[in-house]
């Protein structure tokens, strides 16, 4: 462990740092949108799912394009690019007072996101040694819950289900986080640039043909739209019911307790489950993560007891492990090297789950109403189980070849 902690790159390192300070000021603004848009702005369910799902379905599109182009033209411009365009949007969600402007911001929100992970993902995998990239991966992970650990907690001490401060707040994290990236480019000025002569002349068309060739990535791209469809209900079903529901009295302060405990709870099982999970074949932690989560949304729906409503929580959040732990690992097994950030771009397409999530959840609600909470969430669930098919079918033939 020493060894590989000796091994991991300086701008790794600020990759890592960086998320868990852009994670944490994005999850006490953006978690509450959902309830912002209902409370303070006067939205309906479906008025927000929209809003929300916009951020996703810019993503889907745009994230395949984001991973190819660093490709190309190089990992550092579209990581600045994408991080003070981050900044800029956090200041327009502070200024906005139409729900037309959110949606708008949230679109670009999805746009930002689309081309940053993918491109820092690339980023990690280019310059970290084999045998440390599933812990840096891993620690990348840990970063991410290790800011959603604070900021709920942060941002329901600011009100962030009724103010604007949050959004400031977050763009202010962003800005900083741009400067020091540019200063680490600078000094790895070799590090971020375009990877290679050959990958220049591969076109967006030639790109896209061999990845949608490639059995494997196509049926785990399948099914993590729907294990991703399952997980996007945490943030804007679930959300969306705290606040609604006549059974919960102060549902933003319950959510909020709720994030903290996913990343609690990730940060206290993330690496014995990666231990467990990487002597595993590496498709199967998906398909039982998908168990999970699906399992936890029944739950959510049965139970509206603090104590039933946590139990939900900690299952979701192994299912969230399980899932996400070994999805990049699997991804740059599976990927070209000359088109490693077009793969990491392409698995983008798996926010189409974050698309319908939203979209699913508020037709739900506004059709059957919040009293309807079993039969909303059993049918989430189910439908959260549809990707366990083409798991199975990528793990067959894995383990044929």
């Amino acid at each position: 462990m020493k060894t590989q902690l000796k091994q991991i790159h300086p701008l790794s390192w600020t990759i890592i740092i960086g998320t868990i300070f852009g994670r944490m000021a994005t999850s006490m603004s953006i978690p509450f949108l959902s309830i912002y848009l209902i409370k303070t702005m006067g939205a309906t369910a479906s008025q927000t799912g929209i809003v929300v799902a916009v951020s996703s379905l810019i993503g889907v599109f745009a994230s395949f394009y984001g991973g190819y182009i660093s490709d190309i033209i190089g990992r550092k411009k579209v990581l600045l690019i994408s991080v003070f365009g981050w900044a800029l949007v956090f200041i327009g969600f502070a200024v906005a007072d139409k729900i037309w402007i959110f949606f708008v911001m949230n679109a670009l929100n999805g746009l930002c996101r689309a081309m940053f992970e993918p491109t820092s993902r690339a980023l990690l995998a280019d310059i970290t040694p084999q045998e440390s990239k599933l812990l840096v991966f891993n620690l990348r992970y840990a970063a991410v819950n290790l800011g959603v650990v604070f900021g709920p907690i942060l941002g329901l001490q600011m009100g962030a289900s009724g103010s604007s401060w949050s959004f400031i707040i977050a763009g202010i994290v962003y800005v900083f986080y741009g400067v020091t990236l540019i200063i680490q480019f600078i000094r790895y000025s070799e590090l971020g640039s375009a990877t290679s002569v050959s990958s220049e002349r591969i076109t967006l068309v030639g790109a896209f043909r061999a990845i949608s060739g490639d059995r494997v990535f196509i049926y785990v791209l399948m099914g993590m739209i729907f294990c991703v469809l399952g997980y996007g209900h945490f943030s804007s079903t679930l959300a969306q019911f705290m606040e609604m529901s006549p059974r919960i009295e102060d549902g933003a302060t319950w959510f909020s307790y709720m994030l903290s405990l996913n990343a609690i709870v990730v940060l206290a099982c993330q690496f014995p489950i990666v231990k467990y999970a990487s002597k595993l074949p590496p498709v199967i932690p998906l398909i039982l993560g998908s168990i999970f989560v699906s399992s936890s949304l029944l739950i959510f729906g049965i139970f509206q007891s603090f104590i039933g409503l946590m139990v939900g929580v900690i299952l979701f959040t192994i299912g969230e492990v399980l899932m996400f732990t070994m999805n990049d690992v699997l991804i740059d097994h599976i990927a070209k090297p000359e088109l490693r950030g077009t793969y990491f771009g392409m698995i983008g397409f798996n926010n189409l789950g974050n698309v319908m999530a939203p979209l699913l959840g508020g037709f739900l609600l506004d059709a059957l109403g919040a009293d309807s909470s079993v039969i909303i969430f059993t049918i989430i669930a189910v439908t959260s189980a549809f990707g366990i098919p083409f798991l199975l079918s990528a793990n067959r033939i894995m383990t044929k070849q």
